[in-house]
């Protein structure tokens, strides 16, 4: 993947959240550190299982199973970021969420500074044991 950003592969996400930047994000190195973009993540997925699924996670929890980030450029406290979301890939009681963080740099350039892909898995709250994605769910998820 391209670190500059791509209009065309941030188009395919319908779905995007802009993100602040703390200054207690940033580490000794002066960038974002690498831990915290696990939270920019989990951030935006919650977003978006709330606002686009109106998922109900007091029913049907949701855990991840997996979660891989590439790093393609630090963010430094002056960049403007935002998280985009999308759904892949739906299994029984499984999905995917493919994550991206991009924006702007300092210097205006358009970038993109992380890619993710989150496996997540669909519990019975009582149980803690994975059931079926709700049909509901599914449809608003669209894959």
């Amino acid at each position: 993947m391209s670190k500059t950003a791509n209009p065309e592969l941030l188009d395919a996400f319908d779905f995007s959240i802009p993100l602040q930047i703390r200054f207690s994000d940033i580490d000794g190195y002066q960038h974002v550190n690498n831990g915290v973009y696990f939270n920019y993540y989990e951030h935006s997925r919650a977003v978006f299982l709330s606002d686009v699924c109106d998922w109900n996670v007091m029913e049907i929890g949701v855990v991840v199973a997996k979660i891989d980030i590439d790093y393609f450029r630090p963010i430094h406290l002056q960049d403007t970021v935002s998280a985009y979301v999308r759904c892949s890939k739906i299994g029984n009681s499984s999905f995917v969420l493919e994550q991206i963080l991009a924006g702007k740099a300092a210097g205006g350039e358009e970038v993109i500074f992380s890619k993710s892909n989150c496996t997540m898995v669909s519990v019975d709250m009582k149980t803690m044991k994975p059931v079926s994605v709700p049909e509901a769910y599914r449809l608003k998820l669209g894959a």
